[in-house]
């Protein structure tokens, strides 16, 4: 299914024929959140809450502030909309994923994140004398976030918005696409029980020069 192209998220392809979110999910295949990294017994132990504390009326970030929360959903759904394929990053449980790697991460990797929350929104005020990032537009976000989004077209005084940016939209990522709804959006085909097996194919065992 063609989906249309954005390039909120920094990943914008060359090539018509890979959206800016299958090109996300090749990166979250390819590499599990690298720059604020975590380890796959984390993110299976994250994916196991979100399934959990989803289930609730309402979620409560054990990490994240209110603000810094509502912050992070809006991030997310930036880097990954709603489109007509799936739901957005909020939809899949991403904050509840982030605010559980938070929880149980380790300080460097918390204030990487609480720092980059606090640029975004002093990036706003600077640039548009407003209150934080949450009260822009989407038109303002999106201009601040294609300053930061391509690390090697960014301008020196954005280098902190840039490592901030890039980890999460990783982080993201890897949160969209280990979840329920991340896996039915990559059409991944595995843990499918068969219930009989017909053996090697023909074919293939006279390619390999044997038989059954």
């Amino acid at each position: 299914m063609k989906r249309n192209r954005s390039e909120v998220g920094g990943l914008r392809s060359e090539d018509n024929r890979v959206s800016r979110r299958e090109a996300l999910g090749r990166l979250a295949l390819a590499s599990m959140a690298g720059a604020i990294s975590f380890t796959p017994t984390e993110v299976a132990a994250a994916v196991r809450t979100i399934c959990d504390e989803t289930q609730a009326a309402q979620y409560k970030p054990k990490f994240f502030t209110a603000h810094e929360y509502a912050t992070v959903g809006i991030l997310a759904d930036l880097v990954i909309p709603r489109d007509q394929r799936s739901g957005s990053a909020t939809d899949a449980g991403v904050p509840q994923f982030m605010d559980f790697i938070m929880t149980d991460g380790n300080d460097q990797r918390r204030m990487a994140m609480r720092g980059g929350l606090a640029w975004l929104d002093r990036e706003a005020r600077n640039r548009f004398s407003v209150r934080d990032f949450r009260s822009l537009t989407t038109a303002q976000r999106k201009q601040i976030l294609d300053d930061i989004a391509w690390p090697k077209r960014a301008k020196p005084e954005h280098s902190h918005g840039v490592a901030f940016f890039n980890s999460f939209r990783d982080l993201t990522a890897s949160g969209f696409w280990s979840s329920k709804m991340g896996v039915a959006d990559l059409g991944y085909q595995g843990n499918i029980m068969r219930p009989g097996w017909d053996g090697c194919p023909p074919n293939v065992l006279a390619k390999l020069g044997v038989s059954d």
